[in-house]
């Protein structure tokens, strides 16, 4: 799948008030959103635990995590969880697109709205 970047409004949600543009790659190999550690600590988010990451050489690091407001092509998530990244680093992960409800479409190298799943758990009665 060839690569694109969407622009994403970010805020903290602690003073959603001060907003941010950021352009994020589209990284369907990436669990978690990630963007620079300079720009979240500038909107004032803080970390709320470390998650370990494997990197795409087989590393694993340990990175601060935290939560921000993001909104995307008019589609909203008032929490989703982004990993402090390194400058010019900006992801968007898959965590955050399946809460926006969206998926990559490689054709038009945009995102697009999608179906969400809800398994019910249907009780099998016996006949007769």
């Amino acid at each position: 799948m060839g690569t694109f970047a969407v622009r994403a409004t970010i805020w903290s949600l602690t003073n959603p008030v001060e907003r941010a543009e950021v352009e994020l790659l589209v990284d369907t190999g990436a669990t978690y959103t990630v963007i620079s550690a300079s720009m979240l600590n500038r909107l004032g988010v803080r970390p709320i635990r470390s998650v370990k990451l494997r990197l795409a050489d087989g590393r694993v690091v340990e990175r601060p995590l935290g939560e921000v407001g993001i909104e995307i092509e008019g589609y909203r998530a008032s929490a989703t969880p982004v990993v402090f990244g390194d400058e010019g680093i900006n992801l968007l992960g898959s965590v955050t697109m399946e809460e926006l409800g969206l998926a990559p479409d490689p054709a038009s190298r945009r995102l697009k709205p999608v179906e969400a799943l809800l398994m019910a758990l249907i009780e099998s009665r016996p006949s007769g």
